[in-house]
């Protein structure tokens, strides 16, 4: 049993008060009050949890467009020109359409309709192998100045290459 219930039958068959209530179960006396309420209008149905999610979205896009924005998309891709969202967007303010669907709102409008082919935003794993040459200074190298074979000794003594 949720704890709604629990609470709206404390307050309904117990006898307790709102304000009771919401102190033994530590909650607002706000919610014990919406809590029964929905209880008088719909019963035990109207504790169930509600949708959060907005009844109307006043900038969403109606279907008579939505089927237009994948009819240009099929159109244009079938003809072989540019069916991005962007040239969307241009073909439907010149039909008239203004303003125009934002740009990723046409989007995500052909990618739900899957008419988009996804590709990878990783790179693959084999580019991350770095390359590095040998150095050609370092000495055992047998591209390096002097070679893999042992110097010969300074002919004058006492003075070295670096003075």
């Amino acid at each position: 049993m949720s704890k709604a219930k629990v609470i709206v039958l404390a307050v309904v068959e117990q006898g307790l008060t709102q304000t009771e209530a919401a102190r033994r179960f530590n909650v607002s006396w706000r919610w014990v009050h919406t809590l029964v309420s929905r209880y008088r209008a719909d019963g035990l149905d109207g504790l169930e949890p509600r949708s959060r999610r907005p009844r109307t979205n006043p900038r969403g896009i109606t279907d008579p467009v939505r089927a237009r924005i994948i009819e240009l998309r099929t159109k244009l891709a079938a003809s072989g020109l540019d069916a991005g969202p962007a040239t969307i967007a241009w073909h439907l303010s010149e039909e008239g359409i203004d303003p125009p669907p934002a740009i990723s709102t046409i989007r995500r409008t052909i990618t739900d309709a899957g008419l988009v082919r996804p590709e990878p935003r990783k790179r693959p794993k084999a580019s991350l192998h770095r390359f590095a040459a040998n150095n050609p200074t370092k000495p055992g190298n047998p591209t390096s100045p002097t070679g893999p074979w042992p110097t010969t000794p300074n002919p004058t003594p006492g003075l070295t290459s670096r003075s």
